[in-house]
């Protein structure tokens, strides 16, 4: 079976290498680099521990340094799947969603004619780069010289020119042997509705070759030199060589530049893309004259996992923004996502080049907001909330945006950073007001007892405790190495509060395959130097700590580090419940704020009760939880503000 020109190109664009590898191998994360696309596990093709088989995602390619296993996505299916060429083709279309094509016995005679037409647009090009020498393209040239264009740069951009004749290409192209059908096909002509010969597409415009990721001239856009011209901006019709919605201006040479490590620029425009490559950001690229199509924004994500989105200072720029967030939620994957570069009112890339400079240029890039902000943005922007409805449908709004996240854990982290912004809009209000009389006649019964007055936990800041079971976590796990690995997990996405603790905690996941206590220590300090680890170990509640005791006895480690893990999150749990059931006391407090620290509570006490604590500190709550004596009662005047709150927006 023959294949459609374009077939294979189209498919290798859509398809991900590292998630079809990932299906047969685990990533090894310390190598690896999701962002760059730079993956490293042991290889599939022969046995081994290592990860000497890398993955170069935005190329394509793998390649194994241990038995030198090479290919793209296609080698590998056939290789793991034990499948031929074109089985493979069936397995990795169907899930990149592309419709495999029936069988066409003319399928050559296409790829000829596609051939053709290719060259047809070759000529097509090099004709109008000859017409901007001559005398009539004298004002083009002029206009090109004043947008910052030098000679050089438009040979390197082979720009040309299209005289305002009614059949310039067409004549020169069928004179020189070119079939009338296939200048008409390539887009450069047109056939009138009438009847009669055809017409050139583009008359008294300059013109921009569009090329695909392999070099072939496929489109033209064109610029006109009349200001009062219908459209400003002319691109080729689509034909079969060019896909509008699939196509990127400057998509091979950005892609070259991006793997050099390069941000990728997305641009509205030919000019702000050369522009930006002539100024030395060689890895930009523009959609042709439409919104970024779903396609376009899977090829972006091929070339680079964050591309900057920069966006003309106007009210079209940041409506075309919204659009694309639209677009882009239902898509993100972890490490892939957009950012938006905003230009300053009534500006593009090219005017601020020009105007400033690559420098001020840089500085944009250098600030662009993540997709989340311009979310809230949208929803915001504009907006009073100052009631209680306006505020439930903002609330609505962002949770059916969020909702569009299919990946779980990024719709978590988004409605993270919307909760943030929300209570930076709303909290300013919220300070504002004061604790009624009612609340203060109360603070003095909030007052520390006289036993606790000189307690460590009162005399430390608020941290402290949070500080001691970080303590406690990192010398049981550097005196006991083997309980490392089962530790990786919660170590590394724990957040310590210490600076000497967050040092400690990235030179133990450096070292996690070191078994011995002692050559851990050492390797520790060669990492970091002795300090930390001195005042570690010279902590007095790390000194009396059981595991410390019998450094022999793992099991007792092991229940330690699982019990303070367990309480160090349910403390902070609790803690950030508090603090926002605290913050709504100022909104519309409800039964189901009262639950919230009711459950809160409950996870708090379950997760710091033990067998050996001694139970005579504690009341037991009407839920079947202990609650500290202490800390039952802050909790009871809480639940008081709350009902104060609830009574005092009662209609009277």
């Amino acid at each position: 079976m023959s294949l459609p020109p374009g077939f294979l190109d189209e498919l290798r664009t859509r398809t991900s290498l590292s998630q079809v590898v990932g299906r047969k191998v685990m990533w090894d994360a310390r190598k690896s680099n999701q962002g760059k696309g730079d993956m490293w596990a042991p290889c599939p093709f022969h046995q081994e521990k290592s990860a000497s088989f890398h993955v170069d995602d935005r190329k394509g390619y793998y390649y194994c340094f241990g038995c030198h296993a090479k290919g793209d996505a296609i080698s590998f299916v056939r290789e793991t799947e034990n499948v031929g060429f074109m089985e493979a083709i069936e397995i990795l279309a169907g899930e990149a969603g592309m419709q495999m094509p029936a069988r066409d016995p003319q399928a050559q005679q296409k790829a000829d004619r596609r051939t053709q037409l290719a060259e047809v647009m070759e000529q097509a090009v090099q004709h109008y780069r000859l017409q901007l020498k001559t005398g009539g393209a004298a004002a083009a040239r002029d206009y090109l010289v004043q947008r910052g264009l030098s000679e050089a740069a438009q040979e390197r951009w082979e720009i040309g020119f299209a005289p305002d004749h009614r059949q310039g290409v067409f004549s020169h192209l069928t004179g020189k042997g070119v079939a009338a059908d296939l200048v008409v096909d390539a887009g450069l002509a047109a056939k009138p509705d009438g009847g009669g010969a055809p017409y050139d597409r583009f008359r008294g415009r300059i013109i921009f070759p569009i090329r695909d990721a392999r070099g072939r001239a496929i489109a033209l856009g064109g610029r006109a030199m009349d200001p009062n011209a219908r459209a400003k901006y002319l691109n080729s019709p689509e034909t079969e060589l060019f896909d509008k919605g699939r196509s990127l201006f400057n998509q091979g040479p950005a892609r070259e530049a991006a793997g050099k490590g390069q941000p990728l620029i997305v641009a509205e425009g030919y000019m702000d893309v050369i522009a930006l490559s002539e100024a030395g950001f060689g890895a930009c690229v523009a959609p042709l004259g439409t919104a970024v199509t779903e396609s376009q924004l899977q090829m972006l994500w091929r070339i680079h996992p964050e591309p900057i989105v920069a966006l003309d200072g106007d009210t079209a720029g940041l409506r075309a923004a919204m659009r694309l967030i639209d677009l882009a939620l239902p898509l993100l994957e972890a490490g892939q996502s957009l950012r938006f570069a905003l230009m300053p009112q009534g500006q593009d890339p090219d005017d601020v080049i020009r105007s400033g400079g690559a420098g001020a240029m840089q500085k944009l890039l250098d600030a662009a907001q993540p997709m989340v902000q311009l979310l809230w943005q949208r929803e915001t922007e504009g907006k009073v909330f100052d009631s209680p409805e306006r505020k439930a449908a903002l609330d609505k709004d962002l949770r059916a945006a969020i909702a569009k996240i299919k990946d779980p854990s990024i719709r978590g982290h988004y409605g993270e950073e919307i909760k943030n912004l929300r209570w930076e809009l709303f909290g300013a209000q919220r300070s504002k007001k004061k604790r009624t009389s009612n609340w203060k006649s109360r603070e003095a019964d909030l007052r520390a007892k006289p036993t606790t007055k000189n307690s460590a936990l009162v005399a430390a800041p608020p941290q402290f405790e949070e500080e001691l079971r970080e303590a406690v976590i990192l010398a049981t796990l550097i005196t006991h190495p083997t309980l490392l690995p089962g530790f990786e997990g919660e170590l590394e996405q724990l957040e310590f509060v210490v600076p000497e603790h967050r040092r400690l905690q990235g030179a133990l996941l450096t070292h996690l395959n070191e078994s011995d206590p002692a050559v851990l220590q050492k390797a520790i300090e060669g990492t970091i130097g002795p300090a930390p680890l001195e005042k570690l170990f010279s902590l007095s509640h790390v000194q009396i700590a059981p595991p410390l005791q019998n450094r022999a006895d793992s099991e007792k480690a092991l229940m330690c580090i699982a019990e303070e893990l367990a309480k160090l999150e349910a403390a902070r749990g609790v803690t950030r419940e508090i603090e926002d059931a605290v913050q709504d006391l100022a909104g519309l407090a409800d039964e189901g704020l009262t639950w919230r620290l009711s459950q809160a509570a409950e996870a708090y006490s379950r997760a710091g009760r033990g067998d050996t604590e001694d139970t005579g500190e504690y009341d037991i709550g009407p839920n079947g939880a202990r609650l500290s004596r202490d800390e039952r009662s802050a909790f009871d005047q809480l639940l008081e503000q709350i009902e104060f709150s609830k009574a005092s927006k009662r209609p009277s």
